[in-house]
């Protein structure tokens, strides 16, 4: 990115550094805010590949989906590569056209994608899969060499995640518990929620430790139980008064 960017002016490609640098940190806490950031690069930049593919994925995080493909396009052209192949054809899925997804699938740019490419294409043709309704087909269409492998890969946890996931949904629940705990066995840095699956389907249910209503209302109460400490010293201090007020007036009388 850095070398796309040295076709730039230098005041200009420092501009739109900090805006790429922005969508990179906001795209996952504030995929919108991130958005904006991509859109001000690509109003400074829009020839250069690399800030369409980074308003792509802006787009992408938002669900433009449209705008997205039109980003993913534009950048492939440019660079005359492939990678950005799987997330084309998922924004085909996002667009209502899994029947295309699943074309792409088929296309001879699937060959030329690395490993990691190749298991992405997998993932978005199984989802398109189940967009339709073929569970069964899904679940084959996962079913591959690095689904049985016992390596990790940053991809394997997605990848046993979704094969999990298909199969709780065709109503194979033993199958499911066992691939979302291998799931999270391989998900080392929670890029899935399979912990949270596998509770679920072991009907375990997480309570918070610390409730602030309730604590809210044990500070009411204690609030309460203060005032009314305070109310009976009140009293007795105001019975003592009185016993004293008798004892002057009978000194008094015998004084008389």
């Amino acid at each position: 990115m850095r070398q796309e960017l040295m076709s730039l002016p230098k005041g200009l490609a420092e501009e739109v550094s900090r805006n790429l640098v922005m969508v990179a940190q906001l795209i996952d806490e504030d995929p919108e805010q991130a958005y904006g950031y991509s859109r001000v690069a690509l109003r400074l930049a829009s020839r250069v590949a690399a800030v369409r593919e980074a308003a792509g994925f802006a787009a992408y995080a938002t669900q433009k989906y449209s705008e997205a493909l039109a980003e993913f396009r534009a950048a492939r052209r440019m660079s005359g590569g492939v990678e950005l192949w799987p997330v084309m054809a998922d924004c085909e899925r996002g667009l209502g056209r899994p029947e295309r997804a699943l074309a792409m699938a088929g296309e001879p740019e699937v060959l030329k994608l690395d490993k990691a490419g190749q298991v992405e294409m997998r993932l978005v043709a199984a989802g398109a899969r189940r967009d339709l309704g073929q569970l069964d087909a899904a679940i084959v269409t996962l079913q591959s060499p690095e689904l049985a492998s016992s390596a990790v890969h940053p991809w394997t946890a997605r990848l046993r995640y979704a094969y999990a996931d298909a199969l709780l949904a065709a109503g194979r629940e033993n199958e499911a518990r066992e691939w979302f705990a291998k799931a999270l066995e391989a998900d080392k840095d929670g890029a899935t929620d399979a912990s949270d699956r596998l509770a679920e389907m072991d009907g375990v249910e997480f309570v918070d430790a610390f409730d602030e209503s309730d604590d809210i209302d044990a500070s009411d109460e204690a609030d309460e139980s203060g005032d009314a400490e305070v109310g009976v010293e009140d009293v007795e201090l105001d019975e003592d008064e009185d016993e004293d007020d008798e004892i002057e007036d009978e000194r008094d009388a015998d004084k008389g």
